[in-house]
């Protein structure tokens, strides 16, 4: 019978190895991943995973179970995601490419034609620019609520701020992408005029 976390921390806390071992097993994909779509370097969120899991194995004792282990864990990879920017002193942290970001569009049941996925990924990349353009705490936000389908409730405890201003930060971060979208579709359907002398030229 598969265990449950709660009983793989237990064995781990006492010092059982495999117990832990399985943990890492049964989240290191999702967190990687997710750190992909954060640091946008598949051999730093490598790196960020690895040191994730050395300090969560460190600390695992500390885990009171009021949230689920994931949630904690995915803390744990966001202080590191912090504490190593900090050192590298990298100013700003950007989402994956559009085909890596799980934002996708509706389908309408029949299959796509070439026009439509061209269309797709036309859209894709203009989330993607609109995504890029946010300040970051805002990006970081809409990551963990929208693409990791975080809880306004877990996302407070990750990022270790109020509930109020984690509802404030997305409804507000939807408001810009929504504004950032339509100036996008706007400027593809009427682009501006060509540079006189280009033109003339």
């Amino acid at each position: 019978m598969k265990k449950t976390d709660l009983e793989l921390i237990a064995e781990s806390v006492r010092g059982q190895t495999p117990a832990f071992d399985t943990l890492v097993m049964r989240y290191q994909d999702r967190l990687f991943n997710a750190l992909v779509q954060i640091v946008r370097d598949r051999e730093e969120a490598r790196d960020v995973a690895q040191e994730t899991f050395v300090t969560a194995w460190s600390k695992l004792s500390s885990f009171r179970g009021d949230a689920e282990f994931y949630s904690w864990l995915f803390r744990v990879a966001y202080n590191t995601v912090i504490s190593r920017r900090r050192k590298k002193r990298v100013a700003t942290v950007t989402l994956t490419p559009p085909d890596q970001t799980g934002l996708s569009f509706p389908e309408d049941g029949r299959a796509p034609s070439p026009g439509d996925r061209l269309e797709r990924q036309e859209r894709q990349q203009m989330v993607h620019s609109a995504l890029d353009e946010l300040p970051e705490e805002f990006r970081s936000v809409l990551v963990l609520k929208e693409i990791e389908n975080f809880k306004y409730e877990e996302i407070a405890q990750i990022l270790d701020l109020p509930l109020g201003t984690i509802r404030s930060r997305i409804h507000r971060a939807r408001i810009l992408l929504r504004e950032k979208l339509t100036r996008l579709l706007d400027e593809q359907e009427h682009p501006g005029p060509i540079n006189s002398r280009a033109a003339n030229s």
